[in-house]
């Protein structure tokens, strides 16, 4: 589900996804093996639930595990899979795979606690703000936060560990770690076909006169009128972007309706068919799609390529050098348990 994605972040992020990995083969074994079971749920065992989710489970250096972390781990890796409901076994190799990776992450955050962060509380400001801006409106994010049985404070808390573990790694690793241009290089020429050849792209731009999915027939003929008179402007002659700024009911006005380079896929279907049937310079006819009725304006079309290396090399020393920086994690974990105080409850 692509609320869950949004939220989840890096480093904290990818142990969480660690441990939903593990237990999402755990979900689909389950699911072939036998029927999964699900406890009746009388209004008793539904308040006893909700008032478990503060239980702890394990104490990492006096510092609580509670079940709502792990309940809520276990949620993401159900919806990852599609699945509904586990067989007893399986549910509980999944917990405590999760306890597991929540436990490291938690060992780690500690250690970032002892590195200095001159500006961390302007970093993790930034995060949760490009985190919020992944959303289009206050209704979606809440949504998202409640799928992840989150609040907004249960966020900040956990931006500002991710950060700190960001910090952490960086500061013990990254200036370490070299990545040579002739493994660069290597890795484009292993995996040139698969990662860098481009399909066809275009670059369109938009008029749309949008539509609510629950508007009335009336409703759509209406906005399909209106786009057909903005539409008689633009065969005589008056500017696109102009009216594209004064009438679009799309973002993309604010840049006279560009959407930038686009791929097959990126696009819902009607609107990808008739953008990539255009030449550049031409314009559509009325597209109807689930937004509304568009009229799209093709500007560029780049044929499919293979990116060159020097194009995306420097994505590539980057890549390399986390995955090297990844590497050393495990090590890092191992010396900091050997030190912990880890106690189950």
């Amino acid at each position: 589900m692509p609320h869950l994605k949004k939220i989840v972040s890096s480093t904290l992020g990818a142990f969480l996804l660690t441990a939903i990995g593990a237990g999402a083969s755990l979900a689909e074994d389950a699911a072939a093996k036998a029927a999964p079971v699900q406890a009746a749920q009388t209004p008793q065992a539904v308040q006893a639930t909700q008032q478990s989710l503060d239980d702890t489970l394990l104490k990492v250096n006096g510092t609580p595990i509670i079940r709502k972390e792990v309940n809520r781990a276990l949620k993401i890796m159900l919806k990852q899979t599609g699945t509904k409901q586990l067989i007893p076994e399986a549910l509980k190799k999944a917990q405590d795979s999760i306890i597991e990776q929540l436990t490291d992450s938690e060992l780690l955050y500690q250690a970032a606690k002892g590195v200095e962060m001159k500006d961390l509380d302007q970093q993790v400001k930034k995060a949760l703000a490009d985190n919020r801006a992944k959303f289009k409106n206050d209704t979606e994010y809440q949504t998202a936060l409640d799928e992840l049985l989150m609040t907004q404070k249960d966020l900040e808390e956990f931006t500002r560990k991710d950060v700190a573990i960001n910090n952490m790694i960086e500061a013990r690793f990254g200036s370490k770690v070299q990545v040579a241009e002739a493994d660069a290089k290597k890795f484009y020429d292993d995996n040139r076909t698969k990662y860098f050849e481009q399909g066809a792209q275009v670059r369109a731009s938009h008029i749309l006169i949008g539509t609510k999915e629950s508007a009335s027939k009336e409703e759509r003929e209406q906005a399909k009128a209106k786009a057909e008179a903005l539409l008689e402007r633009i065969k005589k002659g008056e500017d696109f972007a102009e009216i594209a700024k004064k009438e679009s009911t799309c973002p993309s006005k604010d840049k006279g309706g560009d959407l930038g380079f686009f791929g097959q896929g990126d696009m819902v279907p009607p609107f990808e068919k008739a953008a990539f049937a255009l030449k550049p310079g031409e314009i559509s006819g009325l597209v109807s799609t689930v937004f509304g009725y568009h009229i799209i304006k093709l500007t560029e079309a780049n044929p499919p390529r293979v990116q060159p290396f020097d194009e995306v090399k420097a994505k590539i020393v980057e890549y390399l050098k986390r995955e090297k920086v990844r590497a050393e994690i495990p090590a890092l974990i191992k010396e900091l348990r050997e030190k912990a105080k880890i106690e189950k409850v």
